[in-house]
């Protein structure tokens, strides 16, 4: 069995750049890791998670490691494929799920797992100036047991998708866009939600999702990886439905809309109950 499907089921975000966008020092690091193909990346970083998550010592976070890269093959306009490149961050993305844990989790078990020494340990090993660089440049985000619905604005399924699985399991679906075009959809979204519906949480969140994008490299590469999730609900229409939803807003068709947004939940209610169960 896959180590993918051993971990709680999480998808992810991510902006994949081209190597021109890197310096120096991260072309050479990207240069010795090329080969590691996408299945056995991922499967060393499950195997990883779980080596971590059974230490003898409650230390759930990663120790020295250098930096690893994602690597995307994206087929352009002459049908010819190029690479891009998502730093794993793996430190950074540790210490913000921490974080979260802390805001959504009671102290005593907070502790149990994910002791204050382990933590103070982590940030040090991290350093406050090269922490707040990394965030200023995060190249992932993360949900677990679910997808954010401002993630389905960027991504459609008619984008490009690649499917991996695992015998008759699905491990992901992942779809993937060019940054330019991702970056419209948001805008569009955003223009036609200010005025239709300011006072939905969404609006906030593609807002947010747009800065983001903004930061990296106008010929950067942006995915959704349904991560194991996808064999919950793939095939999804959900960035369908939630278009169908703006749409029906924008012509103030709230029944229209208001469907929309039950294929939506109903799909999705499920996966919220299977986070739950235990």
């Amino acid at each position: 069995m896959s180590a993918r499907r051993r971990l709680p089921p999480t998808s992810y975000l991510r902006v994949f750049e081209p190597l021109r966008a890197y310096d120096d020092a991260a072309q050479l690091a990207i240069a010795a890791q090329r080969g590691i193909g996408r299945t056995e990346f991922e499967e060393r970083s499950a195997n990883e998670a779980l080596e971590r998550l059974t230490r003898g010592l409650p230390d759930p976070f990663p120790h020295e490691q250098a930096e690893r890269y994602r690597e995307l093959h994206y087929p352009g306009a002459d049908g010819l494929t190029a690479p891009y490149y998502c730093p794993d961050q793996l430190p950074t993305r540790s210490i913000l799920a921490a974080e979260q844990l802390d805001s959504s989790m009671r102290p005593a078990l907070l502790e149990l797992l994910v002791p204050e020494a382990a933590r103070e340990a982590n940030a040090a090993r991290i350093g406050h100036e090269a922490f707040a660089e990394a965030v200023a440049a995060l190249h992932t985000r993360t949900a677990t047991w679910g997808i954010p619905l401002g993630w389905f604005v960027l991504l459609t399924e008619e984008d490009h998708c690649e499917i991996e699985e695992d015998g008759t399991t699905l491990l992901t679906v992942r779809l993937s866009a060019p940054a330019v075009q991702v970056l419209e959809r948001a805008r569009f979204a955003v223009a036609s939600l200010a005025i239709h519906a300011p006072e939905l949480d969404i609006l906030d969140d593609l807002t947010s999702l747009g800065e983001w994008l903004g930061l990296f490299h106008e010929d950067a590469i942006v995915e959704l990886d349904y991560g194991p999730i996808a064999d919950r609900v793939w095939p999804d229409d959900s960035a369908q439905d939630l278009r169908l939803g703006i749409e029906s807003l924008a012509e103030q068709d709230m029944l229209g809309a208001a469907a929309a947004y039950r294929r939506l939940t109903s799909r999705w209610l499920k996966v919220r109950q299977l986070a739950r169960a235990n």
